[in-house]
């Protein structure tokens, strides 16, 4: 097993640190920040891509974990929703991440570019939509649509993973009818939970450079302890245009995958 940092040059490292810092504040406003976080990991010298996987799990989840903390201390989410949830996604992480292992994420992608241009179209179409919490349920059908929605995009967390948080928070926004800054702070909850899921299945695997783990965790850290703050002071409307700002480059990143792969 190795540390992760074996011929890496000192740019190489700055620029992860940079990623990972810009990561964790993005992922800890609306979600997405792998989207910068992964790329950066794949110029590492010799890193095979189920290491980079493996390794920005380990990143994220020190940055998840301290933007969860931060929400909790300053929103003051429902931990009876978000718990249930929480756990029902790290068993759906776990199972996507053995998932795969078997099957390429290609297969996925179409389907994912077209998910997220309708959730982009719909936010961007309904203005007032997650400005206030207006629960669409109530009593037990709410934790069902709750964990049945953990279930879900944890299982697509440990299976493909880009634009997880993203999921969770419209998710929670438009299914259960959270104001978009209270479903940012479940969303870390259960994307903390996604995480440490994914990393239960990689962990006996040796996947994981633990030295540049991390660091990258660290700096994951930073950004999302700032980037709470800012969620938490800026309020639902600054989370919604971030959010607006994220799932379209998500469209555009994974588009060109698409492109790549199947027409270039």
């Amino acid at each position: 097993m190795t540390s992760g940092f074996e011929s890496i040059q000192l740019t190489t490292v700055i620029l992860i640190v940079v990623a990972g810092f810009a990561a964790g504040w993005v992922d800890a406003v609306v979600g997405g920040g792998g989207l910068i976080q992964l790329p950066a990991l794949l110029l590492v010298p010799g890193i095979a891509p189920v290491q980079a996987l493996a390794t920005n799990k380990m990143g994220s989840i020190f940055g998840t974990a301290t933007s969860a903390a931060t929400y909790y201390r300053r929103v003051g989410p429902d931990l009876r929703t978000a718990v249930p949830m929480a756990v029902i996604a790290l068993a759906g992480s776990f199972g996507g991440a053995s998932l795969a292992a078997t099957l390429p994420a290609g297969v996925f992608k179409p389907i994912i570019v077209v998910a997220l241009v309708a959730v982009a179209l719909f936010t961007a179409l309904k203005p007032s939509i997650g400005e206030l919490t207006a629960l669409r349920h109530e009593g037990h059908k709410h934790y069902v649509v709750a964990c049945a929605i953990g279930a879900v995009i944890g299982f697509y967390d440990g299976l493909i993973g880009p634009g997880t948080g993203s999921f969770l928070v419209i998710a929670l926004v438009s299914a259960m009818g959270y104001a978009f800054l209270e479903a940012s702070a479940k969303a870390k909850i259960v994307n903390m939970a996604t995480n440490a899921g994914a990393l239960l299945f990689f962990l006996p695997h040796g996947s994981i450079l633990w030295g540049l783990g991390l660091v990258l965790g660290a700096a994951n850290m930073a950004g999302g302890y700032l980037g709470a703050r800012t969620a938490v002071q800026q309020g639902s409307k600054f989370v919604r245009v971030v959010f607006l700002v994220v799932v379209a480059a998500l469209i555009v990143k994974l588009g060109y995958d698409v492109w790549q792969e199947n027409f270039a």
